[in-house]
């Protein structure tokens, strides 16, 4: 078997070491995620889920254990090194879409890939047929203040497959949003991490939602059980 997208080997992570008021939130959390295997990860507010997830797309460090992706150590990598795998082969979702309300909706999917090094025609074909897969290509040119809440997640969701990742972590993706919306933009993100075949994380504290998914596992003590429930 190829090695694992994703493999998080005894993390451990705390705040205010040594003081009276400690909080340990990672307690040596375990965790292998495959290419094409989408995994709720389950867990209360508070609980260190996006702790977790910060340490997991290299926004943060652990205080001890290791981090690879696609088998590579990223603790023996330097910043540098960090900042392109992590702009290469992550993508971001969170519960609130930080659109840039200055560009259209297929703007925002194309800037990213610009950075990268993406030809505008290129950028522009990827973020159309990236909006087409989530049902709002007819709303490319609008800005994100003329879309709706579902609409506005759901151009975040392209935004961060813009660049081709192969990990995707999604904070409470569909939090704010209402049930049926809820359902309806879920379903859409399913319908990108399916077409891609990339390993995904997505919090939630949403049972329905984790059911749907490949296998859930959830945050407890600041360790990781096997099931939702």
């Amino acid at each position: 078997m190829s090695d694992p997208i994703l493999n998080l080997r005894d993390l451990r992570k705390g705040y205010n070491a040594g003081k009276p008021n400690e909080v340990r939130v990672l307690q040596g959390i375990d965790l292998t995620v495959q290419a094409g295997e989408v995994v709720a990860l389950v867990a209360p507010s508070g609980a260190g889920k996006s702790t977790l997830l910060h340490i997991a797309g290299l926004l943060d460090t652990p205080d001890t254990g290791t981090v690879a992706i696609r088998g590579q150590d990223m603790s023996a990598l330097n910043d540098r090194k960090r900042t392109a795998i992590r702009r290469n082969d992550v993508g971001f979702i969170y519960q609130f879409h930080h659109l840039l309300p200055e560009f259209s909706a297929l703007e925002n999917i194309v800037l990213p890939q610009l950075a990268n090094g993406a030809t505008d025609a290129a950028a522009r074909d990827r973020a159309m047929h990236l909006l087409d897969t989530v049902g709002i290509a007819p709303r490319a040119t609008h800005r994100p203040a003329a879309l709706s809440g579902g609409e506005q997640q759901r151009v975040a969701f392209c935004r961060a497959l813009a660049n081709d990742p192969v990990l995707l972590l999604a904070d409470e993706p569909t939090g704010n949003l209402d049930p049926v919306t809820s359902d309806r933009v879920f379903a859409a993100l399913m319908a990108l991490v399916r077409q891609t075949g990339l390993a995904a994380v997505i919090a939630t504290h949403n049972l329905d939602l984790a059911a749907r998914m490949d296998r859930a596992v959830r945050l407890v003590d600041g360790r990781l059980v096997d099931g939702a429930a």
